[in-house]
C-alpha cells in the first residue's frame, strides 16, 4: 500500500507510475474520499470542541441552580450530528481504504518501461550452451523413460499439473531443497517452517488479496488459503511489530510446497515440469533498513544466482519492464536457466524489492533510539523453485544414451552420481 499523503502530495508521480504498470487509475476517487474525510473530521472536531465548552458552561448554571435545559437540548442535538458524522466517516475510510489497496507500487526509476516480455532488459548472461552432436530431449521425454516422474499418475491421483516424483527424481527433489536451504544458511539467512495456509490478512499484507485472487486455492469452511509462496506466511512474521534498527537486516529462508492454481494456463508451455499447480520452492525474505534497500537487492539476487552457478546451469538475468512486473513491486529482476531439450529460457528466481509498499500494510516499523517509528522495506527472492531447475538439470545433464548426469554439488545429498 502506498502512502496517503504521499498520493495526496504527488499524485501524478503515482498516475504515471500507474500507467507504466497499465493497472486502473483510481487516484481521482482516492482524493475525493480523502477531502471528504478530512472535511468530516474537521467538522467533528470543531462540534466535539463545541460540545466542551458548553459543557462547561452547563456545569456553572447548575451549579447557579438556573435552568440549562436549552443548552442541554442543543448539546443532545451537537451529539446526534457527531453520532452521523461518525457513521459517515466509517464509511468513507472503508471505501477509502477498499481502493487504497487496489493501487500498485510506483516503480523505481531504473526500471525500463515496457508491457511486452520484448521490453525486458538481459543485463546479465552466465554459463556455456552445451553444444552436442546428439539430439536433445525435453526432460518430460527423459523422465518418464527414466520412470522417475509420473505425469500420468499424477493427473489420476489429483490432475494435470500435480506430478508423482519417483526414486531418484523424489531424491534429486529432496537433493535440491537441502542444497538450497545449506547454502541460504551459509549466506545468513535464518530457516524458518511456516504454515502451509494462512488467514486473509496474511495475503492482504503481502499483496495477494485483492489482486490475485484467482491464482489462489482457498478453503472456503475455514477461511483459509494455501500458500502460493513461502512469501506469504514469512512475510507476516512481524506484522503489527516494530522491530529495532540495530536488528535490521533480517533475514529468513523457508521451504514449502506452493500451490497456484494457474487459472488460464494452457499449450505447449505448460507441458512437463514448467508450469506446475503444486511445486516446491525455497523462498529467501529480507526486512531491511530503507537506506540500503536497493543494495540488499543486489545482494538477494547475488544469492540466488550462486545457486545456479555451483548447478553449472546457464542463466540469464532479466530487469522486468514496468508492465512485466507485477501489482507490488517495485523493481523486480527475474533469473532465466536455460532449457537446452525445449531450447528456450525458463524463470526460474523472481527477486523482487517492496520497498515500504507490503510494510505499511502489514505495519512492520522500526525505530531507532530518539526518532520516531517507520517502515521497513522488505524484499524476497525465490531461492530457487524447484520444476524448472530440475527441468534445466535432466536437459542439460543428459547424455547420449539418455542417462543424467547429477551436477557434482548435489552427490553428498543423492547419495548417487548418475541416473540412470
Amino acid at each position: 500500500m502506498l502512502d496517503l499523503k504521499f498520493i495526496r502530495e504527488h499524485p501524478d508521480l503515482v498516475k504515471e507510475g500507474i500507467k507504466k504498470k497499465g493497472d486502473v487509475d483510481r487516484i481521482d476517487d482516492i482524493l475525493k474520499l480523502d477531502e471528504e474525510r478530512r472535511l468530516i473530521i474537521q467538522k467533528v472536531e470543531a462540534l466535539k470542541n463545541k460540545r466542551n465548552v458548553v459543557s462547561e458552561q452547563i456545569a456553572e448554571i447548575k451549579k447557579a441552580k438556573q435552568d440549562a435545559s436549552t443548552l442541554i437540548s442543543e448539546m443532545n442535538s451537537v451529539k446526534e450530528q457527531i453520532k452521523d458524522l461518525d457513521e459517515n466517516l466509517k464509511k468513507i475510510e472503508l471505501e477509502l481504504n477498499k481502493l487504497m489497496l487496489q493501487v500498485p507500487n510506483v516503480p523505481h526509476p531504473s526500471v525500463p518501461v515496457g508491457n511486452k516480455p520484448e521490453d525486458n532488459q538481459v543485463i546479465f548472461s552466465w554459463g556455456k550452451i552445451n553444444e552436442v552432436d546428439f539430439d536433445l530431449k525435453p526432460h518430460w521425454e527423459l523422465a518418464e523413460k527414466l520412470d522417475i516422474i509420473d505425469f500420468e499418475r499424477g493427473v489420476k491421483l489429483t490432475g494435470a499439473g500435480f506430478p508423482l516424483y519417483k526414486s531418484e527424481g523424489a531424491k534429486l527433489q529432496r537433493a535440491l531443497i537441502n542444497f538450497f536451504l545449506d547454502e541460504a544458511k551459509e549466506a545468513g539467512y535464518v530457516e524458518v517452517q511456516p504454515p502451509l495456509m494462512v488467514n486473509a490478512s496474511s495475503a492482504i499484507g503481502t499483496g495477494q488479496l485483492p489482486d490475485k485472487e484467482d491464482l489462489m486455492y482457498v478453503i472456503e469452511r475455514d477461511e483459509l488459503y494455501l500458500v502460493p509462496t513461502a512469501e506469504v506466511p514469512v512475510t507476516n512474521i512481524h506484522r503489527d511489530e516494530i522491530l529495532s534498527e540495530s536488528d535490521l537486516p533480517l533475514k529468513y529462508c523457508a521451504y514449502t510446497p506452493c500451490f497456484r492454481r494457474e487459472a488460464g494456463s494452457y499449450g505447449k508451455d505448460v507441458r512437463g515440469l514448467n508450469r506446475l499447480h503444486q511445486f516446491d520452492k525455497v523462498e529467501l525474505v529480507k526486512f531491511v533498513h530503507p537506506a540500503t534497500s536497493y543494495n540488499e537487492l543486489e545482494s538477494l539476487r547475488s544469492d540466488a544466482e550462486r545457486l545456479l552457478q555451483k548447478l553449472n546451469l546457464p542463466y540469464r538475468v532479466l530487469l522486468m519492464c514496468t508492465g512485466d512486473m507485477g501489482f507490488t513491486q517495485s523493481k523486480k529482476y527475474d533469473l532465466e536457466v536455460w532449457s537446452t531439450g525445449q531450447k528456450r529460457w525458463l524463470e526460474v528466481s523472481s527477486i523482487s524489492n517492496f520497498e515500504a509498499f507490503q510494510a505499511r500494510r502489514l505495519n512492520v516499523r522500526f525505530k531507532s533510539e530518539g526518532s520516531k517509528p517507520e517502515y521497513v522495506h522488505t524484499l524476497n527472492g525465490s531461492g530457487l523453485a524447484l520444476p524448472r531447475v530440475v527441468a534445466a538439470i535432466l536437459e542439460n545433464y543428459q547424455t547420449p544414451e539418455g542417462k543424467i548426469i547429477v551436477p557434482k554439488v548435489l552427490h553428498k545429498y543423492t547419495g548417487f552420481e548418475v541416473i540412470g
